[in-house]
């Protein structure tokens, strides 16, 4: 299995992209509490001017509809039922330099279209590379996630997986192969670590951040990485032009849930990045954001090398990547995953399998489906 990260405190469609600037507003450093759902549904301008529209996103033009599952447009998606009653844990369980489980997901196509920012608006987004669930679009939902089929080894991963699209001058460089999506535990008490809640969706990461803000998002890892060239903000100019080597970059997610919204407008409000618990070097969940969820990271490797003077990404430079997700789980597929192998504190596979312990077995069997 690749290099463990550090856990953080901390030509398919090659004319669609467009050529607007596009970009999430306000994309948090560190974790706050959600905005209040404004009486009587609609939008709210937060202190300091801050527009929190509903689908204020890769602002672009104003959402002209909404999604099935926001009838009323106000960007909230309530959980049904919502989860209550739990504070973060601070319990310190044995140590275990692993606790995690691979979703590997092979890309299934491109399109202009983002069903979290800009929903039922097809063509509305820059282009974005889409793995997992492969009918993802402007127009999906939950429920048609769920009907969908996936490029993931697991079937029962019918989740939606997207990002901009890198291009090198005019040409869409895309991904080959099963790509790396780990979960794992992003706080301290990995047996508190419970499955994502079914139609959970955000956004991670801002398009529109400068380039010192991606160096110091909660969500960096390594920044763009190629050879021995790592930590970079831009891509690479020293990657060596040779047939093994690829353009990396990994990314973690916020994985602290208010338990509360499925989705909010600015699309990220309702998750939250650890925090360190004061006193201890352990990260927790923060007060507003109690229910610790896996931590995804993105692990993407993109076939191209050498110069990479011509390398843009659909949504801007190299320091505007970002990512969505869109969970669409079987649930008993994913809570098995999460039970051994997060909260079992193993290092598995997309079986929920760690060669390093064989004698735990494997949360799936060998087509990757539950036994």
């Amino acid at each position: 299995m690749a290099r463990r990260s550090k856990i953080v405190s901390g030509t398919l469609i090659a004319g669609a992209l467009l050529l607007t600037s596009l970009g999430l507003g306000g994309i948090a450093m560190s974790a706050e509490a959600p905005p209040a759902k404004p009486a009587g549904g609609g939008v709210t301008t937060p202190a300091g001017g801050g527009v929190t529209a509903a689908h204020a996103g890769h602002a672009m033009a104003a959402p002209s509809s909404s999604s099935p599952e926001d009838p009323d447009g106000d960007g909230y998606i309530p959980a049904n039922p919502p989860v209550t009653g739990v504070t973060p844990s601070t319990k310190e369980p044995p140590h275990r330099y692993f606790h995690e489980f691979q979703a590997n997901c092979s890309v299934s196509h491109t399109k202009p279209d983002d069903p979290i920012v800009y929903p039922q608006q097809p063509g509305a987004s820059h282009d974005h590379t889409f793995m997992g669930n492969t009918t993802t679009d402007a127009a999906s939902t939950t429920a048609s996630l769920d009907a969908g089929r996936t490029s993931c080894k697991a079937p029962g991963d019918k989740s939606g997986y997207w990002m901009p699209t890198l291009f090198n001058a005019d040409r869409p460089v895309l991904p080959i192969g099963p790509q790396t999506i780990y979960y794992k535990a992003g706080v301290t008490d990995y047996t508190s670590v419970r499955p994502f809640p079914k139609g959970l969706r955000f956004v991670v990461g801002n398009p529109m951040q400068t380039a010192e803000e991606f160096r110091h998002h909660p969500g960096f890892v390594e920044g763009w990485e190629c050879g021995d060239s790592f930590f970079n903000i831009e891509f690479p100019k020293d990657c060596p032009s040779r047939p093994e080597v690829q353009l990396n970059i990994r990314f973690q997610a916020p994985s602290c849930w208010d338990g509360t919204y499925l989705d909010t407008p600015d699309h990220r409000s309702h998750m939250a990045y650890p925090v360190v618990n004061p006193g201890t070097n352990n990260n927790v969940c923060p007060a507003d954001h109690p229910v610790a969820l896996p931590m995804v990271e993105f692990k993407m490797a993109f076939p191209v090398n050498g110069d990479l003077s011509h390398a843009r990404l659909a949504s801007g430079p190299s320091w505007s990547f970002h990512y969505d997700f869109f969970n669409a789980w079987d649930a008993p597929t994913l809570k098995a995953l999460v039970d051994h192998c997060v909260v079992g504190a193993l290092q598995c596979d997309a079986r929920g399998y760690d060669q390093t312990h064989p004698e735990a077995g494997a949360a799936l069997d060998e087509n990757y489906e539950l036994p």
